[in-house]
């Protein structure tokens, strides 16, 4: 089969939607499937030592619900796409975030190939009064996307049950639920701990982005609270950017010990701080889509302490793997951490657990089930041909 793979992201940086579309097309090569990725890209594309990416457009640094991303956002994308298509052939594309413009609705345009989509969001971008300005723009404009752009959509598929509710509040259909894989080979790896935090103080690990929906003051309050009745725990944060106001705040007034602000670490690194943790924590406030921190954790044997979320309730049960706890309440996320902290054989139970748990997310298993989604696709398009809008 020859696939195109579309993503609105900047290929040049790492994302959970670029790490999906990039396994994504791993797993088909590796199946004898002919695949090409296409994406803004702010490096040469020779740089990824493959043919796989076609670099489209100048990404654009934008907002995004508590986030920065970097898209492209061009109306003269047409002159491009259209010989593109052309010269490859595509018989199916998959366009991750279909609807978002303008590179998966230029294509989309244009397209006489079979079309896929995947939803990753369960939010919109800036919300005014409460409202996502993603949610106006469906409303005002649901008839024009949909027919131009939705109805071309031969399969849906949402990563989670968050991001189907959002994109099915809007455009009703049938959707599957397919949620995001991970590469278990890599968070599995029987990598060294990192030795100066091996001083028998029990680690607790937060891994994201600095960003105030992350909701790390909550578990700084949290740990500040432990801290006075468990002296030997300490908090590893690992994650890109720069602290939220609120977090810098709480740790210049209360000076918490044995709290270490590690910054970014490159995705080879990043097991050894799994490796090194004994819980792992991640209270986000919401906008999470899937929870793909707490499959790494679970995937590295770690218990996990997270917020009661669609996202993460997708992918954890309360009381098996870890604990899910109200989202903003740092007295509960500190008494589910204490049962953890004080129970070093529930810690390695609920470890073992979500180990056997994350063996369905290896990303063999889920692009298998892509793989029928395309074909079953296929099998219909006698009935759904798409006409190229011109």
């Amino acid at each position: 089969m020859n696939i195109g793979l579309v993503s609105i992201y900047d290929f040049g940086r790492t994302g959970g939607v670029n790490l999906h579309v990039a396994h994504l097309a791993d797993q088909f090569s590796r199946k004898g499937h002919r695949v090409r990725i296409i994406a803004p890209c702010s490096k040469p594309s020779d740089q990824f030592g493959s043919d796989k990416l076609i670099s489209l457009g100048k990404p654009i640094l934008i907002s995004s619900a508590g986030t920065m991303a970097y898209i492209i956002l061009s109306m003269r994308l047409a002159p491009k796409v259209k010989p593109l298509l052309l010269r490859e052939n595509f018989d199916l594309i998959h366009y991750h975030e279909p609807l978002c413009p303008t590179l998966p609705t230029t294509i989309l345009n244009h397209s006489t190939s079979i079309n896929i989509g995947t939803y990753h969001a369960s939010h919109g971008s800036r919300r005014i009064l409460g409202v996502s300005s993603a949610d106006r723009l469906y409303t005002v404009f649901n008839g024009i996307v949909r027919k131009r752009w939705f109805d071309k959509l031969h399969a849906n598929i949402a990563v989670s049950q968050a991001a189907l509710d959002f994109v099915s509040n809007h455009f009703q259909g049938k959707y599957q639920i397919i949620p995001n894989g991970i590469d278990l080979d890599h968070f599995t790896l029987q990598v060294p701990a990192i030795d100066k935090y091996l001083d028998g103080k029990i680690n607790i690990l937060f891994v994201g982005r600095m960003e105030k929906r992350k909701g790390l003051k909550y578990l700084l309050k949290a740990y500040t609270k432990l801290k006075w009745d468990y002296p030997d725990i300490r908090l590893l944060i690992v994650g890109p950017g720069k602290l939220d106001p609120d977090s810098e705040r709480l740790l210049g007034e209360r000076n918490p010990r044995d709290v270490v602000v590690v910054g970014a670490v490159s995705h080879e690194d990043l097991p050894r701080y799994y490796r090194t943790a004994d819980i792992f924590c991640s209270p986000a406030t919401g906008n999470e889509s899937f929870g793909m921190v707490l499959l790494e954790g679970m995937a590295a044997g770690k218990p996990v302490v997270a917020s009661d979320i669609v996202g993460y309730a997708g992918v954890m049960t309360d009381g098996v793997q870890g604990f899910l706890v109200p989202p903003k309440k740092e007295d509960d996320l500190a008494s589910a951490l204490a049962r953890l902290i004080e129970d070093e054989s529930l810690r390695m139970e609920m470890g073992n657990r979500g180990l056997a748990h994350v063996q369905d997310f290896s990303w063999d298993k889920i692009s298998d089930r892509v793989m029928k989604v395309y074909l079953e696709a296929m099998s219909r398009r006698a009935d759904a041909t798409p006409v190229a809008v011109s």
